[in-house]
């Protein structure tokens, strides 16, 4: 996994450079033709990812868009009416058979399929109108880490030049070298933290909710830790009833409009008493962790590097072995 996630930089710098014109051109026919609506579909990681993928789409673009329950196909053998609609499929290995047989239902029910995969002669890529390879090379670690962050990328290159935002584009064509930043900087208080506890809270909220799904995940899956991502407006709907002097916390924080929010949030949970981790402003009273400046957009992407980086030292110090989780499968093969 810590080799796997170093490479990120190299990943995403390949991926920018040999997905570019094969990305204009979809850009151009999505423009020339637009969706009805974006469809996701995605289990897992891939699934935290498409959350980016839909504030990013919604935001930038207008296109509503939203998440599909494979289930619908697999299980139910039904399919909505998608004509007119994209539906943005996301996988590393490309071989869960239930994301296949949502995609080829979708495709049946009248759907254009992109597909943002890593194994490019997968089963899913085989089943697309248009493949984004995601260039993340072999992932043999359980937790997927590179072809991650190869799909952030992958999402930002496609909105970028999809809604002509030039400025978005150049600031993407630094996220290499500002990964390998991010890659060096110590999270070790967060290791310090939370090594010994059994459960927290992670928060982020627009497309910084994706990396909070993400890190919830990898908590679990690699460390053994109950983490439970939550919206920052959706802590107040329930969830806060948990908090008391001396809960754990991690926050991630991107420079957008959410910022106001997150810092009304923070300042609530410091007088509560709460044990915060913060990753992207200044906050008194609280753990700070380091960041790397960059566009709001990329900024989740590094955030989620630097994490990796940590959560793998955490796993070790919690005497697991974060490349083989147990019981899970590089592959997982849901119905």
């Amino acid at each position: 996994m810590y080799v796997e996630a170093a490479q990120a930089p190299d990943a995403v710098r390949e991926q920018l450079h040999t997905n570019a014109a094969r990305i204009a051109r979809l850009a151009q026919r999505l423009r020339h033709s637009p969706p009805r609506a974006i469809v996701t579909c995605a289990r897992g990681s891939s699934d935290h990812a498409a959350t980016f993928a839909r504030y990013l789409i919604e935001t930038r673009l207008g296109v509503l868009t939203s998440s599909a329950a494979p289930s619908v196909s697999s299980v139910y053998e039904s399919a909505p009416d998608l004509s007119g609609s994209v539906v943005l499929a996301i996988s590393q290995s490309g071989a869960s058979p239930d994301l296949l047989a949502a995609v080829s239902r979708a495709r049946s029910a009248g759907a254009r399929i992109v597909a943002m995969v890593n194994a490019e002669t997968s089963p899913l890529a085989q089943l697309a109108d248009d493949l984004i390879p995601l260039r993340a090379g072999a992932e043999r670690s359980v937790a997927a880490t590179k072809s991650w962050i190869a799909s952030l990328a992958a999402i930002v290159q496609l909105v970028a030049e999809w809604a002509q935002d030039a400025v978005l584009a150049a600031q993407l064509q630094q996220a290499p070298e500002q990964l390998e930043r991010a890659w060096q900087l110590d999270w070790s208080a967060a290791v310090a933290l939370l090594a010994p506890l059994s459960n927290l809270y992670v928060i982020g909220r627009g497309p910084g909710l994706g990396i909070a799904q993400e890190a919830a995940l990898k908590l679990k899956e690699t460390c053994g830790l109950h983490a439970e991502a939550l919206s920052a407006a959706e802590l107040r709907h329930g969830p806060m009833a948990l908090v008391r002097a001396g809960f754990p916390l991690l926050l991630f924080t991107q420079n957008d409009e959410t910022r106001a929010g997150m810092e009304t949030l923070i300042a609530e949970l410091v007088a509560q008493g709460a044990a915060l981790l913060v990753a992207g402003m200044p906050a008194p009273h609280t753990q700070v962790l380091p960041t790397v400046g960059a566009h709001p957009v990329i900024e989740p992407m590094l955030f989620a590097q630097s994490f990796y980086r940590m959560v793998n030292q955490l796993a070790l110090a919690r005497g697991r072995d974060p490349d083989r989780p147990p019981h899970l499968n590089k592959v997982t093969e849901t119905i």
